[in-house]
């Protein structure tokens, strides 16, 4: 059994750690099998040596971005501990980013994993970006809070929304109202995202005056997009021609950002990704960059994460037994 303690300077930090009715603090002790205490201006970290040298490790990190202004929460927790585990301690004091946007009700959007910040870091920085991971890290989102930071700051003068009709798994059949309402379903993630960034208000006013754009990817044929800030979901689901057709659209002025998960694909079997085609031919093209998110970047229920990984797991292909040496058994005979 051994014993470290932790001096803190402030009890604020300690209660933002800890979390609300200890939450954060109960995590830390499940995951790692350590007790920890406080008394007064210090914490008691008790265990097996190894998960006392990693609780510490956690509990500083976390008091370090506690003292920065960072909110605390479960998928912080375990996200450190994540970093902790791999030896990657040093890289907790990059989660402190700077502001993306704020949305409509004054909360600030920020990368919330490393992977996260490279993406941002990414989309800031280049022409083209892609953003390829699972469900839940983020790449929409961040992406729509990109085009609503860079429209404010009058980088852009447009920011249009876009993403393959393609049905996933379902047949809808043919639905009722005008062309709007008929595409509606296919982007309500994209609007959901505006909406919270800049309140349904502003949003509709933008989209009168023709600022904001949110049409599926058939309409993109035959433009040319200067000054806007174009965004291309659900990629996955786009041929090698639809692929091509948005890229090309790219005017002066103009940022485009891709995303999508190579993992739900809701084409034919037959028919290729035009997402997957355009990671092989872009990569290490200058000015664009391919950014790829990982489990560890999801920042959805704990659950997702979890779910995410047991579908890699089952996805990946069996380890194949060794095939037994076959002896040559054929004996020559005389004569």
């Amino acid at each position: 059994m051994t014993e470290r303690t932790i001096e803190v300077d402030r009890i604020e930090n300690i209660i933002s750690v800890f979390g609300s009715f200890d939450q954060n603090l109960r995590i830390i002790e499940t995951e790692l099998g350590v007790s920890v205490s406080d008394r007064e201006s210090e914490l008691r970290i008790s265990g097996e040596a190894e998960a006392v040298m990693h609780a510490e490790k956690a509990i500083n990190g976390l008091l370090s971005l506690a003292a920065k202004g960072e909110s605390i929460d479960a998928q912080n927790v375990r996200y450190i501990l994540g970093l902790v585990r791999e030896g990657r301690e040093t890289d907790i004091g990059g989660l402190t980013d700077d502001v993306i946007c704020v949305t409509a009700k004054g909360k600030p959007v920020k990368a919330k994993t490393l992977g996260q910040k490279k993406y941002c870091e990414a989309m800031r920085e280049n022409t083209v970006t892609l953003g390829i991971g699972p469900a839940g890290t983020g790449k929409t989102y961040l992406a729509v809070a990109a085009a609503v930071a860079a429209f404010r700051a009058r980088e852009v003068n447009r920011i249009i929304l876009t993403r393959p009709a393609v049905e996933a798994g379902e047949r809808l059949g043919f639905l009722p109202g005008d062309l709007q309402s008929k595409v509606d379903p296919y982007l309500r993630p994209l609007y959901d995202a505006l909406f919270d960034m800049l309140g349904a208000e502003t949003y509709n006013k933008y989209l009168e005056r023709g600022n904001i754009e949110v049409a599926p990817l058939a309409y993109m044929r035959g433009r040319t997009l200067d000054d806007s800030f174009i965004i291309l979901d659900e990629a996955q689901n786009t041929s090698r021609e639809q692929m091509k057709m948005f890229l090309t659209r790219m005017g002066f002025g103009s940022k485009m950002v891709i995303t999508g998960d190579v993992t739900q694909i809701d084409l034919p079997s037959d028919k290729p990704s035009g997402l997957k085609e355009a990671m092989r031919v872009l990569d290490g093209i200058e000015d664009i960059k391919i950014c790829r998110l990982s489990a560890a970047d999801v920042v959805r229920h704990v659950l997702v994460q979890r779910i995410i990984e047991a579908y890699e797991k089952h996805a990946a292909p069996p380890d194949r037994p060794a095939k037994p040496v076959r002896r040559n058994t054929y004996k020559r005979k005389n004569g």
